[in-house]
């Protein structure tokens, strides 16, 4: 009895363990990519919670990164037509989380931004691993108070693979 009541704490202390070592190099794998986005763009982190970073910039009036599979920067501005120095941001962030050009990135959120001012909707598009949407105008939710906020994602592009009942010959021409 006492040698099984040991097995099993043995047990439940290497899931433990291991379970501390996922959230542990979860941690650091957030650690990295918020150095990583402080390099890229020159801001301060202002704290940090778990996945969440929240950066001091001086071309944003909100700056936040989300770590994790699903992760994510959110950029706010409070003026419904901020400065270029907002799109320069956005790009270099881009360059820093996905490895596209910082221009391209630029020049998309800059289109973006025109697109939604326009059609008063938010607009996506995407360019190289950067996959991003704008929208200006009032919101209902945490961003209340930013006119403009773009959200920056990595584009994960779409791997066809043969469990996609693809027969194994067939080609893509």
């Amino acid at each position: 009895m006492i040698g099984s009541r040991h097995v099993t704490c043995t047990a439940l202390g290497v899931l433990l363990l291991l379970a501390g070592t996922g959230s542990s190099r979860a941690a650091d794998s957030c650690d990295a990519l918020t150095a990583r986005m402080i390099r890229a763009t020159g801001a301060s982190l202002a704290g940090r919670t778990g996945p969440l970073a929240v950066f001091r910039a001086a071309d944003a009036d909100r700056m936040s990164l989300t770590c994790g599979k699903n992760s994510r920067m959110v950029f706010g501005a409070v003026e419904r037509l901020p400065r270029r120095n907002y799109f320069v941001l956005i790009g270099l962030a881009a360059q820093g989380l996905t490895g596209t050009r910082p221009e391209d990135v630029e020049i998309l959120a800059l289109k973006l931004h025109q697109d939604s001012l326009l059609a008063d909707a938010p607009r996506e598009g995407q360019t190289g691993r950067a996959a991003l949407r704008c929208e200006t105008g009032p919101r209902r939710d945490a961003l209340a108070n930013d006119h403009t906020v773009c959200i920056l994602v990595p584009n994960r592009p779409v791997v066809l693979r043969r469990r996609a009942a693809l027969p194994a010959a067939a080609s893509l021409g």
